[in-house]
């Protein structure tokens, strides 16, 4: 599927999650400490420009490409696949939406990482329900005025662009042709107000993001006409899915492989424990279930590339991807037995990393909407 090339930048990063990632990870993760040296390397190894065209100072690669770097970065750590995830929905929204001058201008420095990016739909209140935001913009002058919260925001503090989602028109019928995407840097009435604690997902933070009378001028609009934010954004999570069950096949595939060493290296009954029926069936549906949850994920990324619509193929990758990850994290605890408990192996790290693919992007409830949606849209599934 990949040409030489990509196949090489997959190569490369795999190297350097062996090399670099995997040996601290548990300790970074323990220690909810932030992976600076690693973004760091990732930056030189060029993955934040890997959604960016050339034109702009990225190299960008095919969907397919993009998931594999990512499903890799997540085997060492999922966290560190977070830490590339908003800030590649917000390359795309710029891509497919924004001016030519707003590409120009965030789009060299994000290539490189030296401008981090994250989106804000997210609201204390809201949930998924998108609809019902109500952080609003009030146009005055050259300027908008932007009141609001969002919450669970990945990379908040250490962003220097925030694509946020948020009424312009307040009155709009249906509620979402009043909405639009605003291009913010941080500056007054613009606050990170706290950390949330989290079960896993260490390492990167979550915040809560507060705007009080925050002025922006009005450039900071995505694109040229407001209005279009729900539109623009449901596009974007199209990418966002799929970078979400990548993440999730990297945690499943780190979790099988822990159980499969573990299982050939463990001897119990004078025999290693993959010979025992009910193990060796564990690693067996393992196995065929992280195969199909990798197919699905490369059949969306490829569908994506197409230029048509993908959100039946990402939705559908972001359910059972994820799904599988948290089935497959907890088989590989059964398999470890008592030792799958302990912090002392990674895989109860899987266990508390794998429900935030569940859960976010929209929840799998959202997925399976999305999916039946598009399923009657397109009048079943294509032969």
């Amino acid at each position: 599927m990949l040409d030489s090339v990509e196949q090489a930048i997959v190569d490369t990063v795999r190297d350097f999650v062996d090399r670099a990632v995997r040996p601290v990870a548990r300790e970074l993760e323990h220690g909810n400490t932030y992976p600076e040296a690693l973004i760091e390397q990732m930056k030189l190894l060029g993955v934040f420009g890997l959604a960016i065209p050339e034109a702009y100072g990225g190299a960008e690669v095919s969907t397919a490409c993009f998931a594999m770097v990512t499903e890799e970065l997540a085997r060492g750590w999922m966290s560190l696949a977070g830490a590339m995830g908003g800030h590649t929905v917000v390359a795309k929204l710029l891509l497919r939406h924004g001016t030519e001058e707003q590409r120009r201008r965030y789009l060299p420095a994000m290539a490189t990482g030296e401008l981090r990016a994250a989106m804000a739909l997210t609201e204390p209140d809201g949930g998924s329900d998108l609809q019902a935001l109500r952080t609003v913009a009030t146009r005055q002058g050259d300027e908008y005025v932007v009141n609001g919260s969002k919450t669970w925001i990945t990379n908040a503090r250490r962003a220097g662009l925030v694509a946020v989602l948020c009424k312009t028109n307040p009155n709009a019928e249906p509620a979402h042709r009043g909405m639009s995407v605003l291009l913010m840097e941080k500056g007054p009435g613009f606050t990170v107000s706290r950390d949330l604690p989290k079960l896993g997902y260490k390492g990167v933070e979550s915040c809560e993001l507060s705007f009080q009378d925050c002025r922006v001028p009005s450039t900071a609009l995505l694109g040229d006409t407001e209005g279009e934010g729900f539109g623009q954004m449901m596009q974007g999570l199209e990418i966002g899915r799929i970078q979400v069950a990548a993440r999730a096949t990297g945690v499943a595939r780190a979790a099988f492989d822990d159980a499969f060493a573990y299982a050939q290296q463990r001897e119990s009954f004078g025999k290693p424990i993959w010979q025992h029926q009910a193990v060796g069936t564990l690693l067996a549906d393992m196995a065929t279930k992280l195969t199909a949850a990798r197919q699905l994920l490369l059949h969306a990324a490829t569908r994506y590339d197409s230029g048509e619509r993908a959100d039946l193929e990402a939705g559908m990758a972001k359910l059972f991807c994820s799904e599988t990850a948290m089935e497959i994290a907890l088989n590989a605890i059964r398999v470890h037995g008592g030792h799958g408990y302990s912090t002392e192996f990674d895989v109860e790290r899987y266990f508390r990393d794998a429900p935030l693919m569940i859960v976010g992007e929209g929840t799998n409830e959202i997925q399976r909407d999305v999916i039946i949606r598009q399923l009657i849209r397109r009048g079943g599934l294509a032969p």
